[in-house]
Protein backbone atom coordinates (compact mmCIF):
# COMPACT_ATOMS: atom_id res chain seq x y z
CA UNK A 1 0.00 0.00 0.00
CA UNK A 2 1.50 3.70 -0.87
CA UNK A 3 1.92 6.07 2.25
CA UNK A 4 0.11 9.25 2.00
CA UNK A 5 2.25 12.31 3.93
CA UNK A 6 0.65 14.32 5.91
CA UNK A 7 2.68 17.66 6.98
CA UNK A 8 1.65 18.89 10.44
CA UNK A 9 3.27 22.37 10.15
CA UNK A 10 2.08 25.59 8.59
CA UNK A 11 5.41 26.82 7.72
CA UNK A 12 5.64 27.96 3.85
CA UNK A 13 9.23 26.89 3.91
CA UNK A 14 8.68 23.46 4.74
CA UNK A 15 6.19 23.06 2.19
CA UNK A 16 8.58 24.32 -0.31
CA UNK A 17 11.52 21.57 0.31
CA UNK A 18 8.81 18.76 0.03
CA UNK A 19 7.76 19.98 -3.53
CA UNK A 20 11.83 20.25 -4.30
CA UNK A 21 12.30 17.39 -4.09
CA UNK A 22 9.23 15.88 -5.18
CA UNK A 23 7.11 14.55 -1.84
CA UNK A 24 3.64 14.92 -2.47
CA UNK A 25 1.70 15.95 1.11
CA UNK A 26 -1.33 17.29 2.17
CA UNK A 27 -1.78 19.62 5.11
CA UNK A 28 -3.17 19.02 8.66
CA UNK A 29 -2.15 22.06 10.92
CA UNK A 30 -1.14 21.26 14.63
CA UNK A 31 -3.41 23.14 17.30
CA UNK A 32 -1.30 23.33 20.48
CA UNK A 33 -0.09 25.73 22.98
CA UNK A 34 3.98 25.27 22.91
CA UNK A 35 4.31 27.00 26.48
CA UNK A 36 3.90 24.07 27.50
CA UNK A 37 7.18 22.90 26.83
CA UNK A 38 9.39 24.33 29.57
CA UNK A 39 12.67 23.09 28.80
CA UNK A 40 15.78 25.93 28.09
CA UNK A 41 17.93 23.22 25.72
CA UNK A 42 17.86 23.70 22.64
CA UNK A 43 18.08 20.21 21.45
CA UNK A 44 15.44 18.56 23.78
CA UNK A 45 13.12 21.68 22.97
CA UNK A 46 12.75 21.41 19.49
CA UNK A 47 12.40 17.22 20.10
CA UNK A 48 9.37 17.58 22.28
CA UNK A 49 7.56 20.57 20.57
CA UNK A 50 8.10 17.94 17.53
CA UNK A 51 6.70 15.14 19.14
CA UNK A 52 3.66 17.13 20.44
CA UNK A 53 2.95 18.88 17.28
CA UNK A 54 2.61 15.20 16.43
CA UNK A 55 0.76 13.39 18.65
CA UNK A 56 -1.75 16.74 18.11
CA UNK A 57 -2.26 15.73 14.66
CA UNK A 58 -4.68 12.81 13.80
CA UNK A 59 -4.19 9.59 11.60
CA UNK A 60 -7.45 8.91 9.89
CA UNK A 61 -6.15 6.04 7.73
CA UNK A 62 -3.80 3.31 8.23
CA UNK A 63 -1.79 4.33 5.07
CA UNK A 64 -1.31 8.13 6.59
CA UNK A 65 2.43 8.92 7.64
CA UNK A 66 2.66 12.26 10.03
CA UNK A 67 5.82 14.79 9.42
CA UNK A 68 6.31 17.28 12.05
CA UNK A 69 8.95 19.88 12.75
CA UNK A 70 10.43 22.45 14.87
CA UNK A 71 13.52 24.80 14.39
CA UNK A 72 15.08 27.13 17.01
CA UNK A 73 18.00 28.94 16.93
CA UNK A 74 20.71 28.55 20.05
CA UNK A 75 23.32 31.30 21.13
CA UNK A 76 25.48 30.80 23.94
CA UNK A 77 22.56 27.82 24.91
CA UNK A 78 20.19 30.95 24.74
CA UNK A 79 17.01 29.63 22.60
CA UNK A 80 16.20 32.23 20.17
CA UNK A 81 12.87 31.69 18.97
CA UNK A 82 10.34 33.73 16.72
CA UNK A 83 11.04 37.51 18.00
CA UNK A 84 8.51 39.10 19.94
CA UNK A 85 9.12 42.42 18.77
CA UNK A 86 11.33 44.77 16.58
CA UNK A 87 13.64 44.99 19.92
CA UNK A 88 13.43 41.82 20.48
CA UNK A 89 14.64 40.94 16.93
CA UNK A 90 17.57 43.42 17.05
CA UNK A 91 18.72 41.73 20.34
CA UNK A 92 19.21 38.57 18.47
CA UNK A 93 20.65 40.05 15.44
CA UNK A 94 23.09 42.06 17.65
CA UNK A 95 23.82 38.87 19.17
CA UNK A 96 24.36 36.51 16.40
CA UNK A 97 26.86 39.49 14.50
CA UNK A 98 30.50 37.89 14.42
CA UNK A 99 29.40 35.02 16.14
CA UNK A 100 28.53 30.98 15.41
CA UNK A 101 25.37 30.05 16.69
CA UNK A 102 23.21 26.92 16.37
CA UNK A 103 20.10 25.56 14.37
CA UNK A 104 18.36 22.88 15.77
CA UNK A 105 15.19 21.17 14.08
CA UNK A 106 13.33 18.29 15.64
CA UNK A 107 11.57 16.06 13.47
CA UNK A 108 8.72 13.13 13.79
CA UNK A 109 7.63 11.02 11.68
CA UNK A 110 4.34 8.87 12.41
CA UNK A 111 2.45 6.06 11.50
CA UNK A 112 -0.31 3.66 13.46
CA UNK A 113 2.61 1.04 13.52
CA UNK A 114 5.74 3.10 15.07
CA UNK A 115 7.26 6.72 15.12
CA UNK A 116 10.59 7.78 15.35
CA UNK A 117 11.82 11.52 16.14
CA UNK A 118 15.32 12.92 15.71
CA UNK A 119 17.18 15.79 15.84
CA UNK A 120 19.68 17.86 13.62
CA UNK A 121 22.31 20.45 14.36
CA UNK A 122 23.88 23.18 12.08
CA UNK A 123 26.58 25.38 12.81
CA UNK A 124 26.00 28.92 11.11
CA UNK A 125 28.88 31.57 11.50
CA UNK A 126 27.69 35.10 11.06
CA UNK A 127 29.91 38.16 9.61
CA UNK A 128 30.33 41.31 11.86
CA UNK A 129 27.17 43.73 11.10
CA UNK A 130 27.25 47.42 11.17
CA UNK A 131 24.77 49.18 12.82
CA UNK A 132 23.13 50.48 10.00
CA UNK A 133 22.57 46.89 7.98
CA UNK A 134 21.05 45.56 11.52
CA UNK A 135 18.27 48.64 10.97
CA UNK A 136 18.10 47.68 7.75
CA UNK A 137 17.32 44.16 7.83
CA UNK A 138 14.77 44.91 10.52
CA UNK A 139 12.90 47.50 8.38
CA UNK A 140 11.85 44.87 6.50
CA UNK A 141 8.82 41.99 6.84
CA UNK A 142 11.73 39.20 6.98
CA UNK A 143 13.41 38.90 10.69
CA UNK A 144 9.61 38.64 12.42
CA UNK A 145 8.22 35.38 11.60
CA UNK A 146 11.94 33.16 11.84
CA UNK A 147 13.57 31.68 14.46
CA UNK A 148 16.43 33.95 15.17
CA UNK A 149 15.15 36.80 13.29
CA UNK A 150 16.69 35.84 9.90
CA UNK A 151 15.99 33.66 7.06
CA UNK A 152 19.09 32.40 5.26
CA UNK A 153 16.82 31.42 2.09
CA UNK A 154 16.43 34.88 1.70
CA UNK A 155 17.54 38.14 2.31
CA UNK A 156 19.34 37.02 5.83
CA UNK A 157 21.76 35.18 3.28
CA UNK A 158 23.78 38.25 3.15
CA UNK A 159 24.81 38.27 7.09
CA UNK A 160 25.89 34.30 6.78
CA UNK A 161 29.68 33.97 6.53
CA UNK A 162 29.72 29.95 6.78
CA UNK A 163 28.02 26.97 7.77
CA UNK A 164 28.72 23.39 8.67
CA UNK A 165 26.15 21.25 8.48
CA UNK A 166 22.83 21.03 6.62
CA UNK A 167 21.72 24.08 4.75
CA UNK A 168 17.92 22.72 4.79
CA UNK A 169 18.08 22.65 8.43
CA UNK A 170 18.64 26.22 9.15
CA UNK A 171 15.82 26.92 6.31
CA UNK A 172 13.81 24.53 8.48
CA UNK A 173 13.54 21.11 7.66
CA UNK A 174 16.58 18.74 7.11
CA UNK A 175 15.35 17.75 3.88
CA UNK A 176 17.76 15.25 2.47
CA UNK A 177 17.15 13.38 6.09
CA UNK A 178 13.62 13.92 6.19
CA UNK A 179 13.51 12.11 2.34
CA UNK A 180 16.13 9.04 3.89
CA UNK A 181 14.03 8.35 6.75
CA UNK A 182 10.22 8.40 4.63
CA UNK A 183 12.38 5.95 2.38
CA UNK A 184 13.03 3.56 5.47
CA UNK A 185 10.02 4.10 7.53
CA UNK A 186 7.45 1.62 7.41
CA UNK A 187 8.19 0.10 4.28
CA UNK A 188 5.99 2.32 2.34
CA UNK A 189 5.77 3.93 -0.91
CA UNK A 190 4.86 7.43 -1.30
CA UNK A 191 2.28 8.59 -3.72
Amino acid sequence: MSKKLILASSSPRRQELLNQVGISFTIRKPNIDESQIKTNDPMEKVKQLATLKGHNVPISHENEVILTADTVVSYKQKIFEKPKSKEDAYQMISRLSGSVHEVFTGVMIRSTEESKIFVERTMVEFWPLKEDEIDWYLSTDEPYDKAGAYGIQSIGAMFVKQIIGDYYNVVGLPISRVVRELREFDGGTWK
